[in-house]
């Protein structure tokens, strides 16, 4: 199946989910053709968390939406002719940003879950990711592989209640590859930026293919897929392609493992004049203080995968190292093949490492310690500053009026949350993905009363699980259930 060809299985166009034009509503009450021009609707009687300091928050407000931007947020809003829906009993939030996740091995799920990053350390014949998913199995990837676990990994994190991606999917072999993930983006209707980056084989002509790209699918700055460069700091010509992003003005995106012989390369590179707020970290586990400092002072971007990091000994998430020089990090999932793509799992992790370690060195009696993360701080984390990673901090990450909605409503009066006694807290210390009622990309209702809006998973589910057959025998790997 070429890529050129591949299907959008089991998820409708944009449309109105089978409501009725006439009333507006549909059988269930999902508003009529949402994010469209000059559709109007209103988000009533909700706890709204705006996250920005100049709208503020209301423990009972209102969220006025009309095509895809948020029109008017507080209490009481007066929207004369706008469709009205219920959100007593719910948060009503921006949706959470994961600012680095690698999408294409949605079909891998839990399969590395007792893994390492590399084979360090490690059994002889134990399973690591460098060795089995980067070089071992990622290279049997098709087109239509790809395209799938794109469409997947999107439609759960959706479900999740994370409306903005940065996919760093290094699946590109070909062009027919590249054009896949960015099909399988656009078929989920989500918000994502696109990190354009190499594969492995013969037919793999990174970066030679930006200009088409480029063309093709990003002639537009007004949609949902942006474009971002890939320029790992392992590869010998890093430099090159940092040297193209910059001369097409886009942000890059690295991994950044000090334990992988990246301790002091920043240095290096702040020497070299190569540092700038377009560039995006990933980890930055395990690097010097000096390294730190450049990071501060040229205004590199951060993204920390806390579960990952602790999980697959990349060294101790520097959540404390990046705020101690005034670095605000960005949260993110990294890999499926592991752990969960749900943001609940990214801020709870973070909030009660961060805590420990500060609680701990208390207990061992240090004075002038830094102050413990609150919820509210890694909800921004979340939001705010995901939106400000991914470059996109004029377009989301608050409810701010003239901003895009991307919106979730979460419910607070489930049995795990209510009774709803503090905001912030309920969303870090008690939600979970089932807690996720609504979810709002540009304005567009995608999942509705708890379900996803236009999705056929079991038609989903076996294309996925074929590919993961495939997969698996094209790399001679065995599928282990117990």
């Amino acid at each position: 199946m070429a890529a050129s060809s591949a299907p959008t299985p089991a998820v409708a166009a944009p449309g109105t989910g089978g409501v009725s034009p006439e009333s507006g509503t549909g059988p269930t009450g999902l508003p009529v053709d949402t994010g469209s021009l000059n559709v109007r609707y209103l988000l009533k009687g909700g706890a709204v968390l705006s996250m920005d300091p100049n709208v503020g928050d209301f423990a009972c407000g209102d969220v006025l939406i009309e095509g895809k931007k948020i029109i008017a947020v507080g209490p009481n809003l007066n929207a004369l002719g706008a469709i009205v829906i219920n959100a007593s009993g719910m948060i009503v939030m921006p949706g959470f940003v994961d600012t680095h996740h690698h999408q294409y091995q949605t079909a891998l799920r839990s399969f590395l879950s007792d893994g390492l990053l590399s084979n360090d350390g490690l059994p002889h014949g134990e399973k690591n990711y460098l060795d089995y998913i980067h070089t071992k199995i990622t290279p049997v990837y098709r087109p239509q592989d790809a395209f799938i676990a794109e469409l997947i990994a999107s439609l759960s994190q959706l479900d999740a209640g994370v409306t903005t991606v940065v996919d760093t999917s290094q699946v590109g072999h070909t062009p027919e590859h590249t054009d896949a993930v960015i099909r399988g983006l656009q078929a989920a209707g989500r918000r994502s930026v696109f990190v354009y980056s190499p594969g492995v084989g013969p037919g793999n002509i990174f970066p030679n293919d930006l200009q088409r790209l480029r063309r093709q699918y990003f002639s537009s700055t007004d949609q949902l897929l942006t474009l971002a460069m890939g320029g790992e700091v392992f590869d010998p010509a890093f430099r090159t392609y940092w040297a193209l992003a910059r001369q097409n003005g886009l942000h890059i995106v690295s991994h950044l493992v000090g334990s992988l012989g990246q301790e002091t390369l920043v240095e290096q590179l702040a020497s070299e004049g190569l540092l700038g707020p377009d560039i995006e970290f990933i980890h930055a586990t395990r690097i010097s203080e000096g390294s730190w400092q450049a990071i501060a002072q040229s205004g590199v971007t951060l993204s920390l995968a806390v579960p990952i990091e602790m999980t697959m000994r990349h060294g101790m998430p520097p959540i404390q190292a990046a705020l101690n020089h005034g670095v605000q990090p960005s949260l993110s999932t990294d890999v499926e093949c592991t752990l969960t793509a749900d943001f609940f799992t990214q801020m709870r992790s973070t909030f009660t490492l961060q805590r420990a370690l500060i609680n701990e060195r208390a207990l061992n009696g240090e004075t002038n310690l830094p102050e413990l993360l609150t919820s509210r701080d890694v909800i921004r984390f979340a939001t705010v500053e995901g939106a400000r990673v991914a470059r996109l901090g004029h377009k989301v990450g608050t409810l701010t009026p003239g901003k895009e909605a991307d919106i979730i409503m979460l419910r607070a009066d489930d049995i795990n949350v209510a009774p709803l006694n503090n905001v912030p807290g309920a969303v870090v210390t008690l939600m979970e993905r089932g807690n996720v009622d609504t979810v709002i990309v540009a304005g567009r209702i995608r999942k509705w009363r708890g379900a996803l809006v236009d999705v056929n998973w079991p038609q989903l589910r076996a294309a996925l699980e074929a590919s993961r057959d495939y997969i698996f025998q094209a790399a001679g790997v065995q599928r282990v259930l117990f």
